[in-house]
């Protein structure tokens, strides 16, 4: 049983990674960044944006405008690797702001080949064309997701967001893996590097974004995953205070548990210190007398290829003073108003990746999973007893175990604890004929599972989505629904299905009603007892 618990638990882990960042992002592998240089342009003044560290020129399109590769940090190189993020250098002349700059270090995946371009920390600005409205507009800014180890803020086209909204955009990367969340002993910013880029990120939203249109006092945090994870972590944070004024969380409930491998969450500093003495150990900086320097000198390809596959931000830091969870149950939150959700199928992804591995989930295999999975003492049998497996179902109901213990029931949680101190709005995406985001045909229909509903907001991948008709009117109110929470903290308007607090609105298409039956279509009461 330990062999089918190892398999079975990195499978989970990295499909962690895998499912919320499935598409093949149109980014070249090293991409060439655009240089602070001096140009010569015609186009309209509009398209040349002053921000306090020089201008930047965008590229126009049909009713909008990008401003693409903005640095928001210097490059966390050299000294700089593992340090907090610090204010990026001036330029002179204007600097082409185009196209994507590079993806943070990462795996193969979202970003073809993968990426080894720590100068990074970069964000795009998308905004409605034209002068603009008589009061500047709502500004969201979207954290990506892709399990702390991949993704990249390029690889969400927020075009139809921002024109049918009319809200800006604002895409960030942030530094991911051992190089966003390393830990040591001694080292200021342990396990949290990548939530202060985060938070830098806000902090030059608040100072730059009026040039580009925005409200610089109107700011909502945005994020699926990971990035919804991180939503949940800035909100717990002492330092990101003030630094936003509404909040989306997508499928990243402030309530996960770090001992189950599909949802994103954190971990205490001492199990990242661990971790972060393994790496040191494996690259062949365990035993030298400045592990920091040396860890500095290693080449990010290396890194890569030893650091954990469970990346995850650290708690009892300085930036992260306690476990999420803990600060949202105890009310240590900014009062701000809260739009958050989970998709019907969340876990169906991971289940449908594992038993195309190889691992068919069947009446007499189903112990054996639930064990490897939640192997606390009495809880295999409970779960088996609570999800029977049939001859046929084996898949989807390994699905739902996934999806109604990770995601559903903590998001039922978190509604719940933030709803006794800030307005929430909360929402199940459920449109069973999502369009897929992994090619290939999966084992069992796949629902509507982890990030299905990306597609109704961006552009994914630098493709165009592919949707029926009635998919196209469920995007446009889900649109409709995100920007107008943005700009008035209510997402209800004359154009939409009425969405009443203390209910989830259920979203398919042509089929968006309030319910009260989520708790127990995903068994909440069952996890809430298991604990």
């Amino acid at each position: 049983m330990m062999s089918m618990h190892r398999v079975l638990t990195t499978l989970g882990c990295a499909l962690t990674a895998v499912v919320a960042t499935a598409w093949s992002a149109a980014l070249p592998s090293q991409p060439v960044r655009p240089a602070a240089t001096t140009v010569r342009t015609t186009e309209p003044a509009a398209t040349t944006v002053r921000t306090h560290d020089g201008p930047v020129r965008g590229a126009t399109h049909d009713g909008y405008r990008t401003f693409e590769g903005i640095p928001y940090a210097a490059p966390p190189v050299g000294r700089l690797r593992w340090t907090p993020p610090r204010h990026p250098a001036p330029w002179s002349g204007v600097r082409d702001a185009t196209r994507p700059a590079g993806a943070c270090p990462q795996p193969a995946g979202e970003v073809p080949g993968g990426s080894t371009d720590e100068d990074c920390l970069h964000l795009n600005v998308t905004t409605p064309d034209g002068a603009g409205p008589a009061r500047p507009r709502p500004v969201i800014v979207w954290l990506h997701g892709g399990g702390f180890t991949t993704g990249a803020g390029s690889s969400y086209d927020a075009h139809r967001l921002a024109t049918r909204g009319d809200v800006v955009v604002v895409t960030v990367n942030y530094r991911l893996g051992a190089l966003g969340f390393l830990a040591h002993r001694g080292l200021p910013g342990s396990g949290t590097f990548g939530l202060a880029d985060q938070q830098a990120a806000l902090r030059w939203v608040r100072a730059e974004i009026g040039a580009f249109g925005g409200d610089a006092h109107n700011v909502t945090l945005a994020g699926e995953s990971a990035g919804g994870y991180s939503v949940c972590a800035q909100l717990a944070s002492p330092a990101a205070a003030g630094l936003f004024d509404r909040a989306i969380i997508q499928s990243g409930p402030c309530t996960g548990r770090s001992d189950r491998p599909f949802a994103p969450s954190s971990v205490p500093l001492s199990t990242a210190r661990a971790a972060g003495a393994d790496l040191a150990t494996k690259v062949g900086c365990g035993s030298t007398r400045e592990v920091m320097a040396c860890l500095r000198r290693v080449h990010v390809s290396r890194l890569l290829a030893h650091q954990g596959i469970d990346q995850q931000p650290s708690y009892a830091t300085p930036l992260l003073p306690g476990d999420p969870a803990a600060a949202i149950a105890a009310g240590r939150f900014p009062r701000v108003p809260v739009l958050l959700g989970n998709n019907h199928d969340e876990g169906n992804g991971w289940a449908a990746g594992i038993v195309q591995a190889g691992h068919p989930v069947t009446p007499d295999t189903w112990p054996g999973v639930v064990a490897s999975f939640f192997p606390a003492p009495g809880r295999t049998k409970a779960i088996v007893r609570e999800y029977p497996v049939h001859r046929t179902d084996g898949g989807p109901v390994f699905g739902a175990v996934i999806g109604d213990a990770n995601f559903a029931c903590p998001t039922a949680r978190t509604e719940d604890l933030l709803a006794s101190q800030v307005p929430v709005w909360r929402y199940e995406f459920a449109d069973e004929h999502a369009p897929p985001l992994t090619p290939g045909t999966p084992p069992f229909p796949p629902g509507a599972p982890h990030a299905s509903e990306l597609p109704y907001l961006f552009d994914l991948g630098g493709r165009p989505r592919h949707l029926t008709a009635a998919q196209h009117r469920l995007a446009n109110t889900m649109i409709d629904y995100w920007a107008r929470f943005a700009r008035t903290a209510d997402p209800n308007g004359p154009s939409s299905p009425h969405w009443p607090r203390q209910t989830v609105l259920s979203l398919a298409p042509d089929h968006i009603v309030p319910t009260r039956t989520t708790r127990a279509r995903h068994h909440c009461a069952f996890w809430n007892a298991l604990g």
